[in-house]
């Protein structure tokens, strides 16, 4: 509540206009709004808005139009953060601020980097203002002169030849300039297809003289697209390693820069440092538990045995569904968070493809929980490849992950509290389901060594994708050199440590999801040692307030739960882990 609020509800006590009921009313009324907006909350939701107008209109990427509106567009509203008095935000207004700030001072920079690279890609695709200025007219339904337009898709298939044919002796294009030609060959093939779905078959003008010509340059848009590709990699060091696996590492100094914008305070080399240390820790433990399990000093035959306790064919569902009972008791017997009724009912089972195993070889979740097992359709060494990588012992880490405590009450409550927030972060995502990890570790959810080998196969998981995730990054790997270090020092099969590279370096993942999973998971347990070690908080308190935040960054959540407001010019200091030299 205000001052201006208590103010007004002490005169009018004074006066007797409002009655205590009604005060108390006034009072939670105020409380309500508080817990689900600030100040900044119309202006998020605004620009949110604003921007998918935008994107859906200027849907070509690398178009100038385009890159010159979102410029304009991402300006006046970093313009008019100037409205709003810093010092005088509430806490939630301060973060909010701080946060909404640097999302769009880094999309702008994004902007300019698209900006830079217009006229290099112009020269590989000389004509492709023109096509994006077709479609600009296309988009308001103007009626194009349809032979002239078939004249000049006829001159840029043969502008087209000309180029591929260049494209043969290019000895200087290389992987990061490719992908950018790709992008706005890429836009080419879009603004085409926008136009041809548009007019064809519904002016005969277009389609009997577009037709043809739009084919075959379409085409010859995906075969110069695919040349390009090939041109870069045998001219630098990212040809095929014999993986398969051809990603796109980012250097040094992009890492450098996405490490300050999601508020790590670490080099490379430090979080590297600090998966080791983590990585020391999982092999004192697995050594214990390999003892408890009569095996010696032999981790390789405790795993074996471990992997080898695969459920039979077709019962794996009935498995993670007692896996999730388990956890779920567990987790409410020890009074750990609110899991609300709906968020228990609603929860669901799918199965995942063959196809979609390939990148993603064990589960996936949220309100789903997508199962990773074998199927009819694929090989034999697959199979058993499959059934012995998704355990019992290995999914009692994963299950929970997934569902509750994990990914799935995460969801649940983002659509519940404070919805307008759109600070997307992995350490936040995937930081949180593994701190679970840590959390049920710690608290006794493995019944015996085996249970014990299963979650500490998946910690050293979760360190082996820091190390091989950074080195390739930085130019030090290789694809098959990081599924090597999955098989030899994680234990992997191999075709999933083959599945969990290409989905890391070719799936839909930014260059630091892999690495978020321990260094979130270190961010909300080091908070958790300040606060509820501490004796502040009881976890209960302490999972819930974090789950009313929304997806933040885990440094910005300190503030919150610490009451101590983020400043105007915001850089981060929180050291929450000490590497050792």
């Amino acid at each position: 509540m205000t001052k201006l609020h208590r103010s007004l509800l002490l005169l009018s006590i004074a006066v007797g206009s409002i009655q205590p009921t009604a005060i108390l009313a006034q009072v939670n009324l105020t409380q309500e709004i508080a817990a689900q907006a600030s100040e900044l909350t119309n202006t998020i939701i605004q620009h949110q808005a604003d921007k998918g107008s935008l994107d859906r209109f200027y849907f070509l990427e690398t178009s100038p139009e385009r890159i010159e509106r979102m410029k304009k567009f991402h300006s006046s509203y970093s313009n008019g953060l100037q409205q709003f008095n810093f010092e005088k935000l509430s806490m939630d207004g301060k973060v909010d601020y701080v946060l909404f700030s640097r999302n769009l001072q880094y999309e702008l920079q994004l902007l300019e980097e698209e900006k830079a690279q217009l006229n290099f890609s112009e020269s590989y695709l000389p004509f492709s203002t023109q096509v994006f200025s077709y479609e600009k007219k296309r988009r308001r339904g103007a009626v194009l002169p349809a032979q002239e337009l078939a004249r000049d898709l006829n001159n840029w298939k043969i502008q087209l030849l000309d180029l591929l044919k260049k494209g043969e002796a290019d000895a200087d294009i290389h992987l990061m300039a490719a992908h950018a030609v790709q992008k706005r060959i890429k836009d080419c093939r879009d603004a085409l297809r926008s136009i041809y779905d548009f007019y064809y078959g519904y002016d005969p003008q277009f389609t009997w003289w577009v037709e043809a010509p739009y084919k075959g340059m379409d085409s010859l848009l995906q075969l110069y697209s695919t040349n390009l590709l090939s041109r870069a990699r045998k001219n630098g060091a990212s040809a095929d390693d014999g993986s398969g696996i051809i990603g796109r590492p980012i250097g040094a100094a992009a890492l450098k820069q996405q490490l300050e914008l999601e508020y790590i305070p670490y080099t490379a080399a430090e979080l590297i440092t600090i998966a080791e240390q983590e990585f020391a820790w999982c092999d004192k433990e697995l050594l214990k538990a390999t003892k408890e399990m009569g095996f010696g000093t032999d981790r390789k035959a405790a795993l074996e045995k471990v992997k080898n306790s695969y459920v039979p064919e077709g019962k794996q569902p009935e498995m993670i569904l007692d896996l999730y009972n388990q956890s779920v008791d567990f987790i409410k017997k020890k009074d750990l968070v609110t899991i609300p009724p709906i968020a228990e009912e609603t929860w669901r089972m799918n199965m995942m493809s063959p196809e979609r195993q390939l990148v993603n070889p064990f589960f996936l979740g949220g309100e789903s929980i997508i199962i990773s097992y074998p199927t009819n359709t694929m090989a034999e060494p697959d199979k058993l490849m499959s059934m012995r990588g998704n355990n019992p012992h290995f999914s009692r880490a994963t299950v929970h992950h997934e569902l509750i405590a994990g990914h799935h009450l995460q969801m649940f409550q983002n659509d519940r509290h404070k919805a307008y927030r759109s600070f997307y972060t992995p350490f936040w995502i995937e930081g949180w389901a593994l701190y679970w990890e840590m959390i049920l570790w710690d608290m006794g959810f493995p019944r015996g060594p085996e249970d014990k080998i299963g979650m500490l196969f998946w910690r050293m998981h979760r360190c082996a994708r820091i190390i091989f995730s950074l080195n390739y990054h930085l130019g030090k790997w290789t694809p098959q050199q990081c599924i090597d270090f999955l098989v030899d020092r994680v234990g992997h099969e191999r075709a999933n440590a083959e599945g969990e590279v290409r989905r890391s370096f070719q799936g839909n993942y930014g260059p630091l999801y892999q690495l978020a999973y321990m260094i979130g998971g270190l961010q909300f347990y080091a908070l958790k040692k300040e606060l509820v070690d501490g004796g502040k908080m009881t976890y209960k308190q302490y999972h819930d307030a974090i789950l009313k935040q929304n997806s933040l960054p885990v440094e910005m959540i300190r503030h919150i739960l610490t009451n101590r407001p983020p400043q105007k010019q915001f850089s981060t200091s929180w050291r929450f882990y000490t590497p050792k030299n």
